[in-house]
């Protein structure tokens, strides 16, 4: 490598996970890839099978689950084999692809949270608006805008790792490979690196959780106008475990990506489990929070396996009560209750 340092043709992964918790860890990872894979392909299933779920919602439900099944396929299955069998070396290229295309996927999914929460947000409180403003033309070019904003800082992460130099080790204490592990086993003293990790984490993860809270700040506001307490506490159910989940994928991984360049230096441990948190955890739950829990992502699900289709919910074009009833319906309809 340059500045008379040693070419480094793999990286070695050192996966630090003390014996005694072994054995679990490779059983939690299994449950947590079986989940993963089962959720989102039944999820993917349903809304191919049905024409009726073939709607901007359901598609980014469906991009949703698509990005989930690569996230946890690139990581989990060669975690368990680092674990199992000490399948360590990786060459320089396939660590590239690895960590390329974690970040790419984190951060697509950042902006794919916000858009759904602002798809709900249209639909909520501008619903005469929402055929004109969210179709299909307008959500495949934010699908495409997802990719595109997210393939700008990839391209300059690239450069940078071409540009450190191991001339002490290429040992990554790590499960899998990382940009920050990277930089902090290599003999380049720029803290350029970590300070642009931080730099982007904390402009896209803010900003992208900060739209979203908005978007279910002003659902919450128009729920408020309920006047049924059945119906407030259906809908603050609702938001409260979408932020749940969306708290779990944003303060592990910001926590760990910023903290570093503000100078707060983590444990090897505690990096590394606030990582692989907020990674691999939200794929699994992504499914049952966003998808199992509506009920004519239910209703196909069970025709599908029974061939039989329960009477489905009152949808809110079907309401013709006037006032609060009205609006009830509306609020529980487009916030995906049904």
């Amino acid at each position: 490598m340059r500045n008379a340092t040693v070419f480094v043709s793999e990286f070695v992964l050192h996966c630090e996970v003390t014996s005694e918790i072994r054995s679990f860890t490779v059983v939690a990872l299994a449950i947590v890839y079986l989940v993963t894979l089962v959720g989102n392909l039944l999820v993917l299933l349903v809304i191919i099978l049905d024409h009726h779920l073939q709607t901007p919602m359901f598609f980014l439900i469906g991009t949703l689950a698509v990005i989930d099944l690569l996230h946890n396929t690139n990581l989990i299955p060669k975690m368990m084999a680092l674990l199992l069998f000490d399948t360590s070396p990786v060459p320089f290229g396939a660590c590239l692809a690895q960590m390329f295309l974690v970040f790419h996927l984190e951060i697509v999914e950042s902006f794919l949270f916000t858009v759904m929460a602002y798809d709900r947000y249209i639909a909520v409180i501008h619903p005469l608006r929402y055929p004109q403003l969210v179709n299909g033309r307008t959500v495949w070019a934010g699908v495409l805008l997802c990719n595109v904003l997210s393939g700008m800082p990839m391209t300059v992460y690239l450069v940078f790792v071409h540009e450190l130099s191991f001339c002490r080790t290429n040992v990554l204490p790590y499960c899998f490979c990382d940009f920050a592990s990277m930089v902090l086993v290599s003999c380049t003293d720029n803290s350029k690196y970590l300070h642009f990790l931080s730099t982007t984490a904390t402009t896209l993860g803010f900003g992208t959780l900060a739209i979203t809270l908005f978007s279910y700040g002003r659902i919450a506001h128009a729920a408020l106008k309920i006047s049924s307490s059945e119906g407030k506490g259906k809908v603050f159910d609702v938001l409260i475990t979408h932020l749940l989940v969306v708290l779990l994928f944003y303060l592990p991984l910001l926590s760990a990506f910023i903290l570093p360049g503000v100078g707060v230096k983590l444990s090897t441990e505690a990096y590394n489990a606030l990582v692989i948190i907020g990674t691999v955890v939200p794929p699994m739950i992504n499914p049952i929070i966003y998808s199992f829990r509506n009920k004519e992502m239910k209703n196909t699900i069970k025709k599908l396996f029974t061939g039989k289709r329960t009477t489905p919910g009152i949808n809110d074009h079907k309401i013709r009560q006037k006032g609060n009833e009205a609006f009830r319906g509306k609020v529980e309809s487009n916030v995906n209750l049904k």
